[in-house]
């Protein structure tokens, strides 16, 4: 799962390694949660294949899905072919974006000194070797550097107030071969520039303590650093969505509506993604199997998003493409990203605005009926319903809360999935789909959702 729009402490809970939103959910009457359990859910509920799910899971997270990677590409073939198993034709849409290679190595020193750093470097930094005379230079605004010669200098700066990549390209801007931010808080810095800049100079962090010395003494005497960025490297990279499309099982008597299904199949260097995102993409291909051979009325689209991890490129890149015909008649997105943890807290909804939806009412009736009482449901982006949700596609976020601690580890795996949880969201999901796809109930009315603009790569706390 990647980035966006999340309440303030929801953000700085997850930029300090946890995923909880517990405070911003939203729990409101379900519309359609008057029936109890009935023979329609059952036909879902009774057709639906935990042991499946698990065992794509098992196959999916063998390795990494590093989008634009082999493993990714390995991916991609094994969700194809499991569609295809079901019956589908399906597609694989490629596209291409600039993936960030991390660097290999860091070094920071100081003449005449033998004091021992533990730099961090700031995703999007470029490589480098320099040495030159370190330069306090405060928090990097405009108006700081205004006096200042940084040309051939390191120059030191606190985190705060502008963003990262503002500080780097300050002081740039006024000559500096490189650039140090320290922290401002205690602990590490671990941060990015937000995308690939040519204008950047190598650019790590310190700790708030090694910073503060630092400064301390290049305030008192000359210092004279050196600083190494090596291999890190920006380079253009394929990666791909997978796609199953069911039509309406008569044409006659077909709504002309679309409902998307879908997760996204990459995962994180060095994690193996059972839980992020193999549970969702599993999850996806148990219901277009499920759904293979159910009547419905409505077009069904199953998909598999690519570099969500890195910007959620592929499900920006498939709704982007839509004719805005297509758009028009998508009545729903149902995403499901992080649905198999057996550490993760109670499962909830995200919408992109935090105002309820087709989505979110389908699903709070289904739980209603199944389990007693209703999702709730809060705002948020982090992960592919967002580009939905620009488009004015009533959409919403399927996970659990909080997130298990392993997150975006290599821990991430599957002995650590829960079939009991899988078997409830699939539960859940698809007696909501089916509520609403199914030939015999044109009761629902959809009201289409407004577009909303989520500034969903990244939050304040990863940049600034």
């Amino acid at each position: 799962m990647k980035k966006p729009v999340l309440k303030l402490t929801i953000a700085a809970a997850i930029t300090a390694g946890t995923f909880s939103f517990q405070a911003a959910a939203v729990q409101v009457e379900p519309v359609y949660a008057q029936q109890p359990v009935n023979v329609l859910d059952h036909k879902i509920v009774q057709h639906f294949n935990v042991e499946n799910v698990y065992q794509n899971i098992d196959y999916l997270s063998k390795e990494p899905r590093i989008a634009g990677t082999e493993s990714e590409e390995k991916a991609v073939q094994y969700i194809q072919s499991q569609f295809q198993s079901y019956g589908y034709e399906t597609e694989i849409q490629p596209f291409t974006f600039l993936s960030y290679t991390e660097p290999e190595s860091i070094f920071l020193s100081i003449e005449g000194s033998d004091e021992t750093f533990t730099p961090s470097a700031f995703t999007y930094t470029v490589s480098g070797s320099i040495t030159g005379e370190l330069a306090v230079a405060g928090l990097g605004k405009k108006e700081e550097l205004a006096d200042l010669n940084l040309t051939g200098k390191i120059a030191l700066i606190q985190r705060g107030e502008i963003s990262f990549a503002e500080k780097v390209l300050n002081a740039a801007g006024k000559g500096a071969a490189g650039v140090i931010i320290y922290n401002n808080t205690d602990g590490a810095l671990n941060g990015t520039l937000g995308e690939a800049n040519d204008a950047y100079v190598p650019a790590v962090s310190l700790t708030k303590a090694e910073g503060e010395a630092l400064a301390a003494k290049a305030a008192a005497e000359t210092l004279t650093a050196s600083l190494t960025v090596e291999g890190a490297s920006v380079d253009e990279k394929t990666s791909h969505n997978v796609i199953a499309v069911k039509k309406p099982t008569n044409q006659t008597k077909a709504t002309n509506d679309i409902i998307v299904v879908g997760a996204h199949h990459d995962s994180v260097p060095g994690a193996p993604g059972a839980n992020d995102d193999a549970s969702g993409s599993a999850m996806t291909l148990e219901l277009a199997r499920l759904f293979k051979d159910i009547p419905t009325d409505t077009e069904l689209r199953f998909i598999t998003f690519g570099a969500e991890e890195v910007g959620l490129i592929g499900s920006e890149y498939y709704v982007d493409g839509l004719p805005k015909e297509e758009v028009s008649r998508m009545i729903a997105n149902f995403n499901l990203d992080m649905v198999g943890s057996r550490d993760a807290g109670d499962l909830v909804m995200m919408t992109a605005d935090g105002e309820p939806n087709l989505v979110t009412e389908l699903a709070q009736a289904s739980s209603t009926r199944l389990n007693g009482e209703a999702i709730p449901y809060l705002e948020g982006g982090r992960s592919d319903h967002v580009p939905f949700a620009e488009a004015g596609v009533p959409a919403a976020l399927f996970i659990h809360d909080p997130a298990e601690p392993w997150y975006h580890t290599p821990d991430d795996t599957i002995d650590k999935i829960s079939k009991e949880k899988l078997q409830d969201v699939g539960e859940i999901v698809g007696t909501a789909i089916y509520e609403k796809a199914r030939f015999d109930n044109q009761e629902i009315k959809v009201k289409k959702a407004n577009k909303v603009k989520v500034p969903h790569l990244y939050h304040n706390e990863d940049i600034q």
